[in-house]
């Protein structure tokens, strides 16, 4: 298994879409609590948010675009940009 660190932008102008998704978002998040390490949006200046960071496990990164592909959020076409990167948890990670 491995680390990933997944940094989404929302398009330009997308708050409308974030906030109608949400709530199946958050449900999917849900969905895999074992895998799901850290979420949580990402804020502009003035505290509207503008996109997702997250911390997710997976086999390999195939299988983790598989999963990303099934978020509300992707299937409503939010992100603008999505990175994904292996990430080695050393500060803070759970015991």
């Amino acid at each position: 298994m491995t680390l990933f660190h997944i940094l989404a932008k929302d398009k330009p102008g997308a708050l409308s879409v974030r906030q109608e998704n949400r709530n199946a978002h958050l449900a999917w998040i849900g969905e895999y609590p074992d895998a799901v390490k850290v979420a949580g949006p990402l804020l502009s200046d003035a505290g509207d948010m503008i996109g997702s960071m997250l911390l997710i496990e997976a086999e390999s990164k195939d299988a983790l675009e598989k999963l990303l592909a099934e978020d509300p959020y992707a299937k409503a076409g939010l992100f603008g940009s999505v990175e994904i990167t292996p990430f080695k948890w050393v500060i803070g990670a759970p015991a």
